[in-house]
């Protein structure tokens, strides 16, 4: 049984001579009550805090403290303390065999001393001490550090005391491994979970300097690092250029390029498999590109069986990085990995964008430079506009308006299969088609016709066997002195012509350019009056729908030509093109559009 002040109470020499045996079935019992007590706390810091409470209803103390065994470093820390001033239990360290609590953990031995002053191996670390009883705690044969009591008074601790604390530091051993127990997998458990949130922080960051950057401080969060670089392969040169060097929180840090195969950071990329190394003085791969560097780690990072790189941590003590660090940082280097090929794919299709919107922006000026800019000059008696939009940033549309002789204006209209820029490119080279044709008229002894010019442009389009792309195009030759206009069509959508108070299409059918070699086309002239109005639009006028499908259609042209005939010719474009997009609404536009006026003045 206990006294009244928490110490073990002796019988004296007038007790039963059964009371020992009772004795000592009641201080079972009280170690039993007192092992399941401290074996069912999980929490480490709460277990540390309840073992002195718990040790004082066996014993009575002055100061006491739990020394924990740091195998790695081979020496002993306060991991708790009652009665010692703060900075000693932040600071004081023991070896293995130094002083009375290290000599017990390393005789395996408890040690009590009634007075401490006589054995040279105390260390007097709180004043006024006068006795001391130092347990080993041992989990499977192994000691994993030390509880010790201290008091004021001399000889406070008896032969009993030891055998209780022996006894108790056993279910003390085991409640603190199974604290670190839970306590690891908690952290593994949170760990993971921070691996997830860094690796989704990770997959949003596209700007390579950036995510490096940041990955610096991720690596932070689970690996407190002293010194910390990551380098990428150069796979054409074999070298491993730093990005980023981060010393002791430093900012970023220039180094040198290490060889494929060279050094630690070399040999992971090189084998790719983690490096771990607990004292680079001893390792001949290491290369000292750092001051004062004791212990490294370099992890490879890989995308499938490729290495692309390397996360390389150094530290100026002794085995920093542990077995569990290497498979943290190598799960966080497969998500580092993929993000950085990401960040570095986004990066070579921004380029590449870059270069195309440059290309498309300087094909969009040559396009404009081709296609017409004003009418021929010392053309009278003829009002002429016109409007293009193109579906995308290139079109393939064309049209001209030329001029081979006096008198005499050809207006061309067509229309490519296709968008973009190979539909761009076709439009260019039957737009040079349509000038070179028409021009030559000045040479022939003959001079030729709309018709002439189709067959002659179909057989060279044919000839160039680009079967997937053909044109439809709309030529007509107004000649002014004449007062007649004659049209050949390959395709191109009727032009509307308003001719004394009607509108109406003018029915020229035709098999596309390109299509057939053999194909041939026919012509029809007209007669031209002052106030005639001649429209021609590409098939993006007539077959643009709306959101429910339907098609603008010819029927609404000529509406709006009978309606506007009486306008100038840019009026009459404006007009087909507002009712068009007023008809299409929030529809897409889905082809190029284009719109030809020409309107007889006199």
């Amino acid at each position: 049984m206990t006294d009244p002040t928490g110490g073990v109470a002796h019988a004296g020499p007038s007790a039963p001579a059964d009371q020992p045996a009772i004795r000592d079935a009641a201080e079972l019992a009280v170690l039993t009550e007192l092992g399941r007590e401290v074996t069912s706390v999980l929490d480490l810091n709460e277990l540390l805090e309840k073992i002195p409470q718990l040790i004082s209803r066996l014993t009575s103390f002055t100061v006491f403290s739990v020394y924990l065994l740091d195998e790695r470093r081979n020496d002993l820390h306060i991991a708790y303390a009652v009665g010692y001033p703060e900075e000693v239990v932040r600071n004081f360290r023991l070896k293995v065999g130094e002083g009375t609590v290290g000599a017990a953990v390393a005789e395996n031995q408890p040690i009590l001393l009634d007075d401490v002053g006589r054995d040279p191996r105390y260390h007097a670390v709180v004043p006024g001490v006068k006795s001391q009883l130092a347990v080993p705690m041992r989990h499977k044969g192994h000691v994993i550090g030390a509880l010790n009591l201290l008091s004021d008074r001399p000889a406070a601790f008896t032969g009993r005391d030891e055998v209780i604390l022996r006894q108790f530091a056993v279910h003390v051993a085991q409640a603190i491994v199974n604290a670190r127990l839970f306590e690891s997998e908690r952290e593994y458990a949170d760990t993971l979970e921070t691996l997830a949130e860094i690796g989704r922080e990770m997959s949003a960051i596209l700007d390579l300097d950036e995510l490096l950057t940041r990955l610096a401080h991720l690596v932070k969060r689970i690996i407190n690092y002293r010194i910390f670089g990551i380098a990428l392969l150069d796979e054409a040169s074999g070298m491993l250029e730093m990005k980023i060097a981060i010393r002791y929180g430093d900012d970023p840090r220039a180094l040198a390029p290490v060889k494929l195969g060279e050094g630690l950071v070399g040999y992971a990329a090189l084998t790719r498999e983690p490096v771990l190394v607990d004292d680079v003085t001893k390792d001949p791969r290491y290369i000292a590109a750092v001051e004062g560097v004791r212990s490294e780690m370099a992890i490879p990072l890989l995308l499938k069986d490729r290495c692309i790189g390397v996360f390389d941590l150094e530290s100026p003590d002794l085995a920093a990085f542990s077995k569990k660090h290497v498979e943290l940082l190598t799960l966080l280097a497969s998500q580092a990995a993929v993000a950085i090929e990401n960040a570095r794919l986004y990066e070579s299709i921004r380029q590449n964008e870059e270069r195309m919107e440059k290309e498309l922006r300087f094909a969009q000026r040559v396009q404009k430079a081709l296609l017409p800019q004003d009418l021929p000059k010392r053309l009278r008696g003829v009002d002429v506009a016109w409007h293009f939009d193109a579906a995308r940033e290139l079109g393939g549309d064309v049209y001209d308006f030329l001029a081979p002789e006096p008198h005499t204006l050809v207006v061309s209209v067509g229309d490519v299969s296709g968008k973009g820029v190979p539909a761009a490119l076709y439009s260019a080279f039957v737009g040079e088609l349509v000038r070179g044709r028409t021009f030559r008229r000045r040479l022939e002894t003959r001079r030729s016709t709309p018709a002439v010019v189709l067959n002659a442009m179909n057989r060279i389009l044919n000839e160039r066997q680009l079967e997937e792309y053909y044109c439809t195009l709309c030529y007509a030759m107004f000649d002014l002195r004449r007062r007649q206009v004659t049209f050949a069509n390959s395709g191109l959508p009727y032009p509307v012509r308003y001719h004394q108070g009607r509108a109406q299409q003018v029915p020229m059918p035709g098999v596309p350019l390109g299509s057939f070699a053999g194909s041939t086309y026919d012509e029809i002239t007209l007669d031209l009056d002052a106030g005639d109005v001649f429209v021609f639009c590409s098939d993006g006028i007539f077959e643009a729908f709306d959101e429910s499908g339907a098609e603008f259609g010819a029927s609404r042209v000529i509406e709006v030509v009978e309606r506007t005939h009486d306008q100038p010719a840019a009026t009459i474009v404006r007009a087909v093109f507002d009712a068009m997009q007023a008809f299409r609404g929030n529809a897409e536009q889905t082809d190029d559009q284009t719109a030809v006026v020409v309107k007889i003045t006199q």
